[in-house]
């Protein structure tokens, strides 16, 4: 896992924010120990601030891995709140199906398997939250669906946007095979932080959180 905050500081925050306890909790300690990629810990806890503000009814999930994120954002749902959440990968939606179970979330998480590009041009209903963490190079292709989905006051939420401090480098400083990424991601950033219908902060959390509130339609 990449991180744009040193490793001193990472550990030092990790004693003072406790985990997750529960169900979630053992989903989130058993990822950490086979090196399962979900939310850092300190990402987590800046979901939970602002889910707490927004209290959401509906969430939009882009990116499920093992439906960790998605078990930790149900907590903060209004009564008879959904999230909707889109994967591809099967070998984490077997996993995903498994651990949204065990939470007893059947009713309340649905999972759209498939590609997000295929998947969001058919969606119609609005979201109040719109969590984005999925691939890093396509962001900029699912941004006008977001700002679509998203009433106004919505928020979305973009994780990993920070390519662990790489962002900042000029293209020809990273690996040939990371610049178009790196170009992809930069652009992702200029256009959410000048975009008219957004007002949009980026945080250096975990690898890089964005979160953008959606102040007019466009």
């Amino acid at each position: 896992m990449n991180y744009v905050t040193d490793e001193e500081m990472n550990l030092y925050l990790r004693t003072v924010q406790p985990m997750y306890d529960g169900i979630l909790g053992e989903i989130q300690k058993k990822s950490i120990a086979e090196d399962v990629p979900i939310i850092p810990h300190e990402t987590a806890r800046l979901l939970s601030v602002l889910l707490s503000i927004k209290k959401p009814k509906k969430i939009l999930e882009i990116g499920t891995a093992v439906a960790f994120s998605a078990g930790l954002m149900s907590q903060y749902l209004q009564q008879g709140g959904t999230i909707t959440t889109i994967d591809r990968f099967e070998v984490m939606l077997k996993d995903a199906r498994e651990n949204i179970k065990k939470m007893n979330l059947e009713n309340v998480i649905t999972i759209l398997e498939g590609d997000a590009a295929d998947i969001l041009p058919t969606l119609q209903e609005k979201y109040d939250v719109i969590f984005l963490d999925a691939a890093k190079g396509q962001y900029g292709n699912f941004l006008p669906h977001c700002i679509r989905l998203l009433p106004v006051g919505g928020i979305l939420i973009v994780d990993d946007v920070l390519q662990g401090g790489s962002i900042a480098k000029t293209r020809f400083s990273v690996p040939r095979r990371q610049r178009t990424i790196h170009k992809r991601m930069r652009n992702f950033l200029w256009d959410i932080s000048h975009h008219a219908a957004l007002e949009s902060c980026i945080l250096p959390v975990g690898d890089g959180v964005a979160v953008c509130y959606k102040k007019s339609d466009e």
